[in-house]
């Protein structure tokens, strides 16, 4: 026996399917508050990613990157927010620092950021932003100035999370014998950045 479906009923699933569909979405982004806003910057050593809104910066990572797409997933997750591209005033103060940086006319970023993780990364991120452009402190060092000497690898680890690549200046750790350690980026940057920082600190000097 064949059942047949009236139209009516048809329409009828559509509609109820259409409404639930714009329920849905209505209910994201009402969960969903916060919206971030994507933006791109050509650097010397290839190109940036910023996400921010008007009131701070939450990440600004190299193209490439070691797992970049988990780590903007676990920053949406974290601040329940949505993602659009576009401009905002911290990301126009940004590129301007982003120039004065590479050009070598600027030491310190002032653009406000958003520190995004646990209270024991917080801990070290904000050692990590202590360290002097054209310095390079130790991985220990860092574990003993925050009361944790044996935690060097901790902080290794911490340091690998940062998600504000050059604001707070994780390129400038080295292991304890001073050489170059891991470097999300990857260690042709880290060794660029170095000696970037080195030379401008460098001509300062004369």
């Amino acid at each position: 026996m064949k059942l047949r479906v009236s139209p009516r009923f048809s329409i009828s699933v559509l509609s109820a399917l259409c409404f639930l569909t714009v329920l849905l979405t209505s209910w994201y982004n009402i969960l969903m508050d916060k919206i971030l806003l994507e933006f791109w910057y050509d650097t010397p050593l290839g190109r940036m990613l910023s996400l921010s809104d008007d009131g701070a910066l939450y990440l600004l990572e190299f193209e490439h990157r070691k797992f970049l797409d988990r780590e903007i997933e676990r920053l949406k997750k974290r601040l329940s927010a949505k993602i659009e591209y576009g401009e905002t005033n911290i990301s126009k103060q940004l590129a301007r620092e982003l120039d004065g940086y590479f050009q070598g006319k600027l030491e310190v970023f002032t653009v406000p950021f958003e520190l995004v993780g646990t209270e024991f990364q917080k801990l070290v991120w904000q050692e990590v932003l202590k360290i002097p452009s054209g310095e390079r402190w130790t991985y220990k060092a860092i574990a003993e100035k925050i009361n944790k000497p044996q935690a060097s690898f901790a902080v290794g680890a911490a340091n690998g999370a940062n998600q504000l690549a050059l604001i707070v200046p994780c390129h400038r750790l080295v292991r304890t014998d001073g050489e170059l350690a891991g470097y999300a980026g990857g260690l042709d940057k880290k060794r660029w950045l170095l000696n970037h920082e080195s030379e401008f600190k460098n001509e300062r000097k004369i």
